[in-house]
């Protein structure tokens, strides 16, 4: 772990990571591909300590509230949070000057916060984003090793809705040949279902591979899947997107359970739905 003064924090979009870098040790994990330009090994985790002077700065500064994202590239719930407590600060500024917070994670350690999102969301909107890719929990803890396993987000979930906050589940990435199944899509869905999840995000029943991303997944195939990267090389050679062949299968299933169920799950509408800030907030008051 290092610490960096950054030179500003939101996004265009009104994103923000405070921290780059990650110890969840996913396997699959997009975030460790080159193209981002990490320059120091990515469990090195570089904290932004002064994200929440900048975030405050650039809260006072907007001329209408919105939604403020954390999440998109590196979990504001990993380990490091649990001292330092920077996500935690930035959502008190958020709480505070009543903007809204779209959070994604895979951590339970989000349980901590679950004050400040219920005032954020009696104030304006809290939405709570939950990856889940693994319902075979022993499989879970190998792609996912250092989170706590998809049984226990699926909890996280409930306490969630108990509390009245919004849930969006990411149902991605599903890995060929190792669950891309009829049973983990089922399992899965089943907990979104018991947790009522606002809606569920699916880019398709595969994943992506780049340089840098590619490597270390490739590694893990080896240590946990003795012969599956021949598998992956001769299918599908350093092709970017890796769909499953049982694809038209599983969004089959995925569809279907959420239409029955009311679950919104086209890619645009749960984008909007994530970026849309309540009406009635939206014009900053003058006083």
């Amino acid at each position: 772990m290092h610490f960096v003064d950054a030179k500003g924090i939101l996004s265009q979009l009104n994103g923000m990571n405070v921290y780059r870098g990650c110890t969840h040790g996913c396997i699959y994990c997009d975030s460790r591909s080159a193209c981002y330009g990490f320059t120091h090994a990515f469990e090195d985790i570089e904290v932004k300590r002064n994200a929440p002077q900048l975030l405050e700065k650039a809260l006072r500064s907007k001329r209408r509230k919105c939604m403020i994202g954390t999440g998109a590239m590196c979990d504001p719930y990993m380990h490091c949070e649990e001292e330092l407590q920077i996500t935690r600060k930035c959502l008190e500024l958020i709480e505070r000057y009543e903007f809204g917070a779209a959070i994604q994670t895979k951590s339970d350690r989000i349980l901590r916060d679950l004050d400040l999102l219920k005032r954020i969301n009696e104030k304006t909107k809290c939405v709570v984003q939950m990856t889940l890719t693994t319902y075979d929990e022993e499989l879970c803890r190998i792609l996912e090793p250092n989170v706590c396993t998809t049984g226990r987000r699926a909890q996280v979930l409930e306490i969630l809705r108990d509390e009245g906050i919004p849930t969006v589940v990411w149902l991605s990435p599903i890995l060929p040949f190792l669950n891309d199944t009829k049973e983990n899509i089922e399992g899965i869905l089943e907990y979104c279902v018991r947790a009522k999840v606002r809606g569920i995000i699916c880019f398709g029943m595969g994943m992506t591979l780049r340089e840098g991303d590619r490597e270390y997944y490739y590694q893990a195939l080896d240590r946990h899947f003795p012969g599956l990267r021949q598998k992956y090389h001769q299918k599908y050679g350093y092709a970017y997107e890796l769909a499953s062949d049982r694809n038209g299968e599983l969004m089959g299933i995925f569809r279907s359970v959420c239409q029955r169920h009311g679950i919104l799950h086209d890619v645009d509408a749960c984008f909007r739905y994530l970026h849309e800030f309540p009406e009635k907030y939206e014009q900053l008051t003058l006083f």
